[in-house]
């Protein structure tokens, strides 16, 4: 008499989990949003960003670059957010640039940034290895930011955003501005995102390292 087949038992567990339930993306995540919020906190007052009784001319080329690195560094989040202004305006104008961005931005996150590594990127039957993948997207983005108008109009909102922030800084006096204490609490606002992605490494490097070992 035969035995009995043996029903095959799926392991919930030991299914892959999609991309945004991973730990790394909610690690990121939260990363993320934390010091967005930290770094925002930090900003100083509109009022005295706009305070016209400081403004003047500069005297030379090198006291306007002085008053640029001052400035800079006590006006960091606001020049910073400044400059992510004219970029959104600019995306925000042009919706179908917009959606591209967004796409490829997807696309790295889903894809390759927080793909779990005992899940194989599948298209069309296929399978792509990582190299692969990291492949299609690079020429994607080379493809996305060089060859379309979505490269030029972020450059375009880019340099609008950095004369603004310049011709403030070399035409606001710094004298009345206090850097040591400006330099002392914040080590930059740019910072942000490498601390976030460090965290979200640091939290699936042992599941890459297992899953591939």
């Amino acid at each position: 008499m035969a035995a009995p087949a043996t029903l095959p038992i799926s392991n919930p567990q030991s299914e892959s989990q999609p991309p945004i339930a991973t730990p790394a993306f909610r690690a990121f995540i939260s990363r993320l949003n934390s010091n967005i919020r930290n770094a925002l906190a930090q900003r100083r007052p509109w009022l005295e960003l706009l305070d016209r009784s400081s403004f003047s001319r500069p005297d030379s080329l090198s006291d306007a670059a002085s008053r640029i690195r001052k400035n800079f560094s006590y006006f960091r989040v606001n020049y910073v957010s400044l400059i992510a202004l004219s970029l959104a305006l600019s995306l925000f104008s042009h919706p179908l640039s917009l959606l591209v961005l967004l796409a490829l931005l997807a696309a790295w996150i889903f894809l390759y940034l927080f793909r779990p590594a005992d899940q194989p990127l599948v298209l069309a039957g296929r399978t792509f290895s990582d190299p692969e993948t990291l492949g299609i997207l690079v020429v994607s983005t080379i493809v996305v930011v060089f060859l379309t108008s979505v490269g030029s109009l972020l450059i375009s909102a880019l340099l609008l955003g950095l004369a603004v922030v310049c011709t403030h800084g070399a035409f606001r006096m710094p004298e009345d501005l206090f850097l040591d204490d400006q330099e002392q609490v914040n080590t930059g606002f740019l910072s942000f995102l490498g601390g976030a992605a460090s965290s979200a490494a640091a939290t699936a490097a042992p599941t890459v390292v297992a899953a591939r070992v």
